[in-house]
């Protein structure tokens, strides 16, 4: 708290003191009913939906994450990315799994499996799994966040970095249950603001450094990061990495698998609530393409921060051998030792520099040896925020510490604003939908489905107070924030992938599928991460290739193997989905439930749908490239990349864009058929004429 002054300090409160109002103000319109909780009352426009959208996915863990590989890398720290941060899975969204899922105007991805399996028994489990099983991947979500924001905020508060953490989500949580999805898309339409201010200060900050600088952005980065051709766009074969970090040397090979990994995503994506929440199909389309062209702020931003942090390692660590030495002392300090034990483990070790800078009076040896003109001089408070425990520059804290050392005074509180609302737009939709998940799929649905929406809000209520300490637990345990990103993304999400793509695309898949393959999936993610907590030496666990291949492989078998314990889906649900779907893939048996042009018009969408894909894959990279490339003055790569731009966004309006259809001519909306969706509000099949649905609209 020392580094913030008076002026950084009101700017912060006086956020905090807006948010307050916005959720007293929302509370009212969320409490009408479980839609308008959850959903908005599926009238929010496209959009702010879209705004949303850009203020989840710019979170202030994963900006500090893809900040510290711009860092190592340059531009092709992007690559790395295509395993989430990238977020090439709007494309899926935007041209068909969005409207899909819209289609079945259901309020929740466990509630779609009605829709899709009907009401049997493993249909019932289905929903069950599927609520459980995105619970859990969400609760992986928070405790990265979670991580992440400890990191952060302990640069800046005098406190460890969990503690930090914990302000931050308390505020959170209590903001996130007040207002439900109103308070989440609003808040973020206003935050947007903030975060659009953040991204030109900073990135004008950085080219003003670059143009000012009497060397070579390529010379200085090498110096520092050891990176050979930083301001290179192009993806190397073998690119050479700082100690933590080798794992990514082989960029390309990394790179293509999670492209392939995000492409067997994207084609299962599209339950975010916000496709749910949409208007109608064309307006998850809109939504889509919004929400990935305003994505193009965080990375000037992004690279903008890396380049300052270039500078700023440079001013402190002219030797980076100083950093290994500091590490070394702190590793074999009796007075630490005393406190933390032997042989700190990783996991605490932005911990103990918090110790080591809030409570001196408890290492006055080792405090000496840091001061000493030979390691960290007097300035050893500052110059220790950035040390790693491989004994090199943490990069993941590269961000927070040029926002402390490179940002002039009264500019760091509106930074660290945009910053906590990147955060808080990430963490209040992660709350909703697993709120949303437990309360409509679980709690209404088997547990007391005679609740009134009083009711039901507060078991929201206080299972998002759950959801946040199990999390906590989780983050506890946690070494870096880029190790937990790398089981969410290729762990546990890749154990996931196949249940979601064999719904969508091939009619003999069933519940029973969904449930076995779910189940062998979060097992064998579940082992991977305490195989992780106690066997940290085992490499193998961590190499997010392994991790890909051996959940890939299991899930496949699982998911086929299921298929065939139980019969097909009833017929008469699985024709109602697929003449309301409208999907393609391995629907041959259902075709002929369709008249000859609506086959002909289905058949004509999903082949400019499909045929726009690699169009919108390379218009988003692009989109991303184009700033960057800007920032640090490599206008011959920028060149390169606009003519692909060009002729990207010129392929997907032709083939996508103007065959949207007007908002007029779109059908409605399939639904549940009538007699399941007793089940699907949350009345069993025996009790439909004694329960109503807790919300007056159809869902």
């Amino acid at each position: 708290m020392r580094y913030l002054n008076l002026l950084d300090y009101s700017v912060i409160s006086l956020y905090f003191l807006i948010l307050l109002g916005m959720g007293i103000y929302f509370q009212r319109l969320a409490s009408r009913s479980m839609e308008d909780y959850f959903l908005g009352g599926k009238s929010l426009p496209w959009w702010a939906l879209g705004i949303s959208g850009m203020g989840n996915f710019l979170d202030m863990t994963g900006t500090m994450v893809i900040v510290s590989f711009l860092y190592m890398l340059g531009p092709r720290g992007l690559f790395i990315e295509f395993r989430g941060g990238a977020v090439l899975v709007l494309a899926f969204g935007m041209l068909w799994v969005g409207k899909w899922h819209r289609r079945s105007n259901c309020m929740t991805m466990a509630e779609w499996n009605i829709y899709r399996f009907g009401t049997g028994s493993w249909a019932q489990g289905s929903r069950v799994i599927v609520a459980v099983a995105n619970i859990v991947f969400n609760l992986g979500m928070l405790a990265y966040l979670i991580k992440g924001a400890g990191l952060f905020l302990s640069m800046f508060m005098p406190f460890p970095p969990l503690w930090c953490a914990a302000i931050m989500v308390g505020l959170t949580i209590i903001y996130s249950m007040m207002s439900g999805f109103y308070g989440v898309v609003y808040t973020d339409v206003f935050q947007c603001f903030i975060i659009v201010a953040a991204v030109i200060i900073v990135t004008t900050m950085a080219v003003v450094q670059v143009g000012a600088s009497p060397e070579d952005l390529a010379v200085l980065a090498n110096r520092v990061t050891g990176a050979e051709n930083w301001t290179s766009s192009a993806p190397h074969w073998h690119t050479p990495m700082p100690r933590g970090y080798e794992v990514y040397q082989s960029l390309t090979m990394f790179m293509m698998f999670y492209l392939l990994k995000t492409i067997l995503d994207g084609m299962g994506w599209g339950y975010d609530p916000k496709y749910f929440a949409a208007r109608n199909e064309r307006d998850c389309g809109l939504l889509s393409l919004f929400w990935a062209s305003l994505m193009v702020f965080r990375w000037p931003m992004m690279i903008g921060f890396a380049v300052m942090g270039l500078f700023l390692v440079d001013k402190f660590y002219s030797d980076r051998e100083i950093l290994a030495q500091t590490t070394a002392l702190i590793k074999q300090s009796p007075e630490v030792e005393q406190r933390f034990g032997k042989n700190i483990p990783k996991d605490t070790w932005e911990d103990v520099l918090a110790d080591i800078t809030i409570r001196q009076k408890h290492y006055p040896r080792l405090i000496e040896q840091l001061r000493s003109p030979q390691l960290l001089t007097e300035d050893w408070q500052t110059r220790i925020q950035l040390g790693s425990y491989e004994g090199t520059v943490n990069p993941e804290r590269v961000l927070p510490a040029v926002i402390l050392f490179s940002i002039p005074e009264g500019l760091r509180g509106l930074f660290v604003v945009a910053l906590l609302a990147a955060a808080m737009s990430t963490f209040t939709p992660q709350v909703n939908m697993s709120t949303a998940l437990f309360t409509r799929d679980i709690y209404q649905a088997y547990l007391r489905p005679r609740a009134g929406t009083r009711e039901l809000i507060w078991a929201s209520y206080a299972f998002g107070a759950v959801l946040s300490l199990i999390s906590f637990a989780m983050a506890a345990k946690t070494t870096n924030i880029n190790m937990i990103w790398g089981w969410i993304i290729m762990g546990l999400g890749t154990g996931l992938v196949i249940p979601r793509l064999l719904r969508l695309y091939w009619w003999r898949y069933n519940a029973a599928g969904t449930v076995v393959g779910t189940l062998v999936g979060l097992a064998g993610a579940a082992v991977l991460w305490f195989g992780m907590i106690l066997f940290p030496d085992i490499q193998l666990l961590k190499n997010e290739i392994f991790q890909f291949l051996a959940m890939i492989s299991i899930t496949l078998v699982a998911n086929i193997a299921g298929t065939y314990l139980d019969a097909p889906t009833d017929l008469k649900t699985l024709t109602h989905f697929y003449r309301t779907t409208r999907p393609f893939g391995l629907w041959g048996p259902l075709r002929h439930t369709l008249s000859p042009e609506q086959r002909r018009k289905t058949d004509r969408e999903n082949f400019y749908d499909v045929i726009s894909t690699p169009f919108a894959l390379g218009w988003q990279v692009c989109l991303f490239l184009l700033p960057m490339q800007a920032v640090i003055r490599n206008w011959s790569a920028f060149r390169v990349t606009l003519v692909i731009f060009l002729v990207c966004m010129g392929g997907l309006y032709w083939f996508w864009y103007r065959n949207l259809p007007p908002a007029s001519q779109i059908p409605p909306e399939g639904g549940v058929p009538a007699e399941e969706e007793a089940f699907v509000s949350g009345a069993f099949p025996v009790a439909v004429a004694a329960s109503e649905p807790s919300s007056g609209k159809r869902s």
